[in-house]
């Protein structure tokens, strides 16, 4: 059940939370501070959280999402690789802070730990956002959902439909594993200090019914279907395919963007030992 939505929200300009103790953003680690109370309480209605859940906040940075969202669920662990904001946080019996960069962290350990599956959470640092979607991607038996803020563009590109032009590898590589949606916009005043480009939030939730393919053949595949986008796939996956020995109708007639995510499956499959488009 979703929390009650401000209606305070509706209608208002930007709003900024000041404060920050003095912290200074860090460029190396990517950070811009969100500030902007009426994008905050969107985000935190869009999560939902609830006591009794494991959530986990990646780079919670000076608390804007960290605060509301504990607020409600009671107990959050984050994760920052910030040794000064870590030792700030610390300082709250409420969090569990794991000081981090977080491409090292073992979330099926940390699911492990938590006795249930998680809900991931975070303004992802925006040089490092598809890595970290990756490194969350063998881990989805043990997620609930993830919400992200993570530059628009790369929102565009996950949630991307077949013919579409952003449509390409990352849509591929995710959609396969995840249910996925634009929830937030969110335009660069709402940091400090803005970001150069618009952000949005994206609502992933891992499919229940996984297909037998093998990760490493797909990512193969799909990246020769996608090295000459603008040709057809008898120039690229044709060759793929006749390498593979594959004996197949797959139509190769058609540009790499306006190949379905299930048929990227099926053949993937072909090449997985007992692999099947599906589950």
């Amino acid at each position: 059940m979703r929390p009650d939505r401000p209606s305070s929200r509706s209608g208002s300009t930007p709003r900024h939370v000041h404060g920050g103790g003095g912290h200074i953003a860090r460029k190396r680690f990517g950070q811009h501070f969100l500030r902007d109370k009426g994008v905050i309480e969107d985000i935190v209605y869009a999560i939902a959280p609830e006591p009794g859940q494991a959530l986990v906040e990646i780079g919670p940075g000076l608390g804007a999402l960290t605060d509301p969202v504990v607020k409600r669920c009671e107990r959050l662990t984050v994760i920052e690789l910030d040794r000064d904001l870590a030792a700030r946080l610390r300082t709250r019996p409420e969090l569990n802070v794991i000081e981090s960069d977080v491409l090292k962290v073992d979330f099926a350990q940390v699911a492990k730990d938590a006795g249930q599956k998680l809900r991931v959470i975070g303004n992802l640092p925006y040089n490092i956002s598809s890595p970290i979607l990756f490194r969350l991607l063998p881990c989805a038996d043990h997620v609930i959902d993830q919400h992200f803020m993570l530059q628009k563009e790369v929102v565009n590109r996950m949630v991307a439909s077949p013919g579409k032009k952003d449509y390409g590898r990352l849509s591929v590589m995710l959609q396969w594993r995840y249910h996925m949606e634009n929830v937030v916009n969110v335009p660069p005043e709402a940091f400090d200090p803005p970001p150069k480009v618009d952000s949005a939030v994206v609502r992933m939730i891992p499919r229940a019914e996984v297909p037998n393919v093998d990760p490493a053949v797909l990512e193969k595949m799909v990246a020769v279907a996608f090295s000459q986008r603008r040709k057809l796939l008898r120039h690229t996956l044709g060759a793929w395919i006749t390498e593979h020995g594959l004996q197949t109708d797959f139509n190769l007639q058609r540009r790499a963007e306006e190949v379905p995510v299930d048929e990227y499956l099926a053949l993937a499959a072909l090449v997985t030992p007992g692999g099947s488009p599906q589950a």
